[in-house]
């Protein structure tokens, strides 16, 4: 229930209206509010303030009408840039960075003020009264005279001039959303926060010694593993991997988790495996199926190669014939390169997960270096390699990335993407001196992989290596 949990969360945080709504309902509690304090504190309290004067019950009425009729029409006007941008944005970056727009805190907040400010006035409206306008009611309760709430007008007040300070942020921060560094940074330091939750992620107990962790699956799994079967159609957007583990433990079970979040799920298809099948009954299978949730689209919440993705698009597009804009490319490979340095850094998880008895309980692949690079450079090399900016900063990133990190099997990864780029590049580029050139940069490359003491020195003969491009 856990993931089915996150995953309405993760709705809710993403949409328009959650927000707002939330600010509407605090706009009437707040109206209801000031309007019996108002009938408390009465209007004595106006006399010791000499800046302030009794509002009489036309002009008090006139105020909240002039407020309310702004605030909707600057609603009307707000919302509509919103959607002018989120259209811009879509064309421009990618469809899927919808979703990026869509949970834009400042955005949802300006729509909330306008919103719960015009609420409140015309809340507060309604309690205006004149003398002359008390029922037959109030007047057997001995209510005589007006009634204007002096308190609550001066929250309005207050709210209005909120409203206009949210306008101005408004006006600043849409076409700040919009341009394309910050949308890039963006998602870069989305990407940079989920590699700091993600790994190394806690799916249970390590391995309790040296041994080969493989050695202890069951030699029978897939003789007597039970299948857990998909009940949706739709992308894995959440997996609880804590629930799963203590499943396994409470039952005596070995899972076998085969999708990871992201990958698309269709009705039937095995999600897991549970060992043995004849302590894995239907309402185990029920549980075991909870642990996953899906939806209609991919979301970023674990899915860290859709972040990658994101900035993959973005720089494709920019590479495209249409836009030829080779420095936004450049500047999504600059975050990608940061991610994999970063990436390298850290402890993979192991995808066997034991509990505190040494058993093993769980079988889940992480997201590995050597996936996280095809998802990049893979992508990447068709666009880039018909460009020379972006192939030669390309073949910068892969030898930024193995100057950063001494592991030789990151090198032999490294290596083979770089060989790749420089081959494709040779026969795509259409000049032979933008191959001689970016094949100059994939000698120096295979130099920092293959001699790490002469990287000083490799740093100061060649200046793109320091960050000059």
């Amino acid at each position: 229930m856990r993931a089915h949990f996150l995953q309405r969360w993760d709705a809710l945080r993403t949409s328009y209206w959650f927000l707002p709504s939330l600010m509407a309902v605090a706009a009437v509690a707040l109206s209801f509010a000031t309007t019996a304090l108002d009938g408390v504190v009465g209007e004595k309290w106006l006399e010791s303030i000499g800046w302030l004067y009794a509002n009489k019950p036309d002009g008090a009425r006139a105020l909240l009408s002039t407020i309310a009729g702004s605030m909707i029409t600057v609603a009307g006007v707000t919302f509509s840039i919103t959607i002018a941008a989120l259209a811009y944005a879509s064309s421009q970056f990618g469809p899927r960075l919808l979703t990026n727009f869509m949970q834009d805190r400042g955005n949802q907040i300006t729509l909330g003020t306008f919103i719960a400010t015009f609420l409140y006035c015309l809340l507060v409206l309604r309690t205006v009264r004149s003398a002359d306008e008390v029922t037959g009611q109030e007047q057997a309760a001995d209510v005589v005279g007006a009634f204007v709430p002096h308190i609550a007008i001066l929250c309005g007040l207050m709210l209005a001039l909120a409203s206009l300070g949210v306008l101005i942020f408004f006006i600043h921060h849409i076409p700040d959303s919009i341009h394309a560094s910050h949308v890039i940074a963006e998602v870069g330091r989305e990407l940079d926060g989920k590699i700091d939750e993600l790994y190394p992620q806690h799916l249970g107990e390590a391995p309790p010694d040296a041994r080969d962790p493989a050695e202890d699956v069951p030699e029978d799994f897939f003789d007597r593993a039970a299948p857990v079967e998909a009940d949706g159609t739709g992308y894995l957007q959440h997996l609880d991997t804590e629930g799963l583990a203590h499943l396994a433990q409470r039952h005596d079970l070995l899972l076998r988790v085969a999708y990871r979040p992201g990958d698309f799920v269709a009705t039937g298809r095995a999600v897991a495996f549970a060992y043995p099948s004849e302590r894995a009954d239907e309402d185990v299978l029920h549980a075991i199926r909870n642990t996953f949730a899906w939806g209609r689209r991919r979301t970023q919440s674990q899915d860290v190669l859709f972040l990658v993705n994101e900035l993959v698009e973005i720089a494709g597009r920019a590479l495209s014939p249409g836009v030829n804009d080779p420095f936004t490319a450049i500047a999504c490979m600059n975050w990608l390169g940061a991610a994999l340095a970063q990436l390298a850094r850290r402890e993979i998880p192991s995808p066997y997960r034991f509990d505190d008895d040494g058993t093993l309980r769980l079988i889940a692949y992480p997201i590995t270096f050597d996936t996280f690079a095809e998802a990049i450079f893979d992508q990447l090399r068709p666009y880039a390699s018909t460009d020379r900016n972006a192939a030669l900063y390309l073949m910068k990133i892969l030898a930024e990335v193995a100057y950063e990190i001494n592991d030789n099997d990151l090198h032999t990864i490294l290596a083979r993407h770089g060989e790749a780029l420089n081959i494709a590049c040779e026969h795509a580029l259409p000049s032979k001196e933008d191959a001689e050139a970016v094949t100059e940069r994939y000698r120096v490359f295979l130099q920092v992989l293959s001699n790490p003491a002469a990287r000083l020195r490799l740093d100061v003969e060649h200046d793109w290596l320091r960050g000059s491009g």
